[in-house]
């Protein structure tokens, strides 16, 4: 896909005069919302829900890997797009950004400080501090609270199988769609152990199908630029390489059916606990913003063609 923002827009039309198309008129068109996986870089996410704040939007339902997870669960609650923002400008500037100085610049780890080691728990860093973080800016804690329907994907490590969460515990949920292997301990859940829903389903558009008239899904797997040198540090390798494989499974299932509307911020130079780079990567954001608008309003007022 490169490093160009893509989006593709699929018209839905219907017989006219001859030599004429018309698009059926979508006034009640119901639109799916999908937001995948990507770290820091799914900060982007909160860009596209902008939006649908501005344009006075609501999905009927969200689906949502890892960070895309997390912020449909915020959204989904029925908290906006700029209130979502203060919440990641909050978490940024704080004493939990640990985790975004792991990826900093130029940073001297004291990892006996920012990592708590439990190997027999399966991460390296522990969540819960951000999850109760999160938990704290909502009333929703479970899926019956949420004021617009959620599916937050997981991954079942033993059977490799995508598993998607619709009830019960909301956070509990999240907290299994962000576990990162290696990094966050896996969440036990029956006879399951769930990892990172970006290892089966990093883009979860198809989570959607058959619910929606419009599904709009919003890639922020981000992108690398080469350094001068040609090399890459080890975390960045590390962390990457899971960039990468995401990104071959979403251009494996777009080879297998597209969503409606197809959207890739153009995200670069952010690693994936970048958090407290907010501001970087909502500019980045911000031609992708519009090119949402604009494939959103050209679906709400469709031109006629003759």
């Amino acid at each position: 896909m490169g490093n160009a923002l893509l989006i593709t827009v699929l018209a839905v039309t219907a017989p006219g005069a001859a030599g004429a198309e018309t698009v059926t008129e979508p006034s009640d068109l119901s639109i799916g919302l999908a937001l995948g996986s990507g770290g820091a870089s799914g900060l982007a996410h909160i860009a596209m829900l902008q939006v649908f704040d501005d344009l006075a939007i609501r999905p009927r339902m969200i689906a949502g890997t890892s960070i895309g997870a997390v912020i449909g669960a915020l959204y989904a609650s029925g908290l906006s797009a700029q209130e979502i923002r203060a919440i990641f400008d909050e978490f940024g500037g704080s004493s939990l950004d640990a985790m975004s100085a792991l990826m900093g610049d130029d940073v001297d780890l004291d990892l006996g400080k920012l990592l708590t080691f439990d190997v027999s728990n399966g991460g390296l860093i522990d969540q819960s501090a951000f999850l109760r973080f999160l938990a704290s800016k909502t009333t929703a804690k479970t899926f019956a609270d949420l004021e617009i329907p959620l599916k937050v994907v997981a991954t079942d490590y033993w059977s490799g199988e995508t598993i998607v969460l619709d009830s019960g515990d909301l956070f509990e949920a999240v907290d299994a769609s962000m576990a990162v292997p290696g990094l966050f301990a896996p969440l036990k859940r029956d006879e399951r152990l769930l990892i990172d829903g970006g290892t089966s389903d990093p883009l979860p558009w198809n989570q959607l199908t058959g619910c929606c008239d419009l599904i709009v899904a919003v890639d922020v797997s981000g992108s690398r630029r080469h350094s001068a040198d040609g090399l890459a540090p080890l975390l960045e390798v590390l962390f990457n390489t899971f960039e990468i494989m995401q990104q071959s499974i979403v251009a494996e299932k777009m080879r297998h059916g597209a969503p409606d509307i197809y959207i890739k911020p153009d995200i670069s130079g952010i690693r994936l606990l970048h958090f407290n780079r907010i501001e970087t990567i909502l500019e980045q954001a911000e031609p992708a913003a519009r090119q949402l608008r604009d494939a959103i309003e050209e679906r709400l007022h469709p031109r006629v063609s003759e």
